[in-house]
């Protein structure tokens, strides 16, 4: 049994608040998951309980990549549901690199995670730091840092990182995802993409199996792709044997429509995401009346 509900995304329809901003809760054979935490601090605890969802029984959330529109809601978070469960979003799992310093110009920080470190430590929240794909539970797999085998740019390039040799390119080098084994194949949770998602399901069929990739979630950051980006992500999203796309966050509206038209999807399998949307194994996409 799998279903993955949206909790933070731009679009609305219905119950929730839109923001730039991500999170969705993955429900895995009786296993609760939250996947990132939305941009404001409450959006993600208001969408819950507009949408009648309990998130005080999670004990793991997942943090993708360490921008602020994923991990604004951590905090605020913890602080809530461990008033009703003093394990809820005790651990955080997140990929190597993420701590460093993500440097303006200027020489100012704006990593959105790093402020947070101390605070969710001081309320007894514990980071586990991963360096390679590893399974949360059997077929649960976090993939780690994602290798950049193909060449797909999907951050802005306007950071540095320090490193010995002196301050380089940001690429958000911890940037990681979710891959869920499924008998109808890989089903991939990802928060931005900016590991590029061709990256992210070529490293996800290496490390877990290679079997088609069942559906697709979250934000993939092409909404300024060029049309010979997207066809090309299409391509080999088709080659994968995509059957589900549920783009959401950065993906771009128009970016949807492409990718499904190249990828030989339809209406009904492809998606612009909205708060409240999700995505049951066997059954399917719930768009929401907005997208349906």
């Amino acid at each position: 049994k799998l279903k993955v509900t949206v909790l933070s995304t731009m679009l609305t329809s219905g119950p929730g608040l839109g923001e730039w901003g991500f999170a969705a809760l993955l429900e895995a054979d009786g296993k609760r998951w939250l996947i990132d935490t939305g941009a404001r601090a409450e959006t993600v605890l208001k969408n819950a309980a507009e949408l009648g969802l309990d998130l005080s029984d999670i004990t793991d959330v997942v943090i993708t990549h360490n921008h602020a529109d994923h991990t604004g809601g951590l905090l605020a978070l913890r602080r809530e549901l461990r008033a009703r469960n003093p394990q809820a979003l005790s651990r955080a799992h997140v990929g190597a690199w993420i701590f460093e310093p993500r440097l303006q110009q200027d020489g100012k920080d704006t990593n959105g995670l790093l402020p947070l470190k101390a605070a969710y430590e001081a309320m007894g929240g514990i980071f586990v730091i991963h360096e390679k794909p590893g399974e949360l539970m059997p077929g649960v797999w976090f993939s780690g840092p994602v290798p950049r085998v193909h060449s797909e740019r999907n951050w802005s390039g306007s950071l540095k990182v320090r490193t010995p040799g002196g301050r380089v390119e940001d690429t958000v080098a911890e940037d990681s995802a979710i891959v869920i084994e499924t008998a109808q194949g890989l089903v991939v949770i990802t928060g931005c993409g900016h590991a590029g998602i061709v990256n992210i399901v070529d490293y996800a069929r290496k490390a877990v199996g290679e079997t088609p990739v069942h559906a697709v979630i979250g934000g993939l950051h092409l909404f300024a792709a060029s049309d010979e980006q997207l066809a090309w992500t299409a391509a080999r999203l088709r080659d994968a044997g995509l059957v589900h796309l549920l783009g959401a966050h950065c993906t771009g509206i128009e970016a949807v429509f492409r990718l499904r038209d190249l990828a030989n999807l339809s209406r009904r399998t492809a998606v612009v995401v909205a708060v409240g949307a999700s995505f049951t194994l066997g059954q399917g996409i719930d768009p929401l009346p907005l997208a349906r």
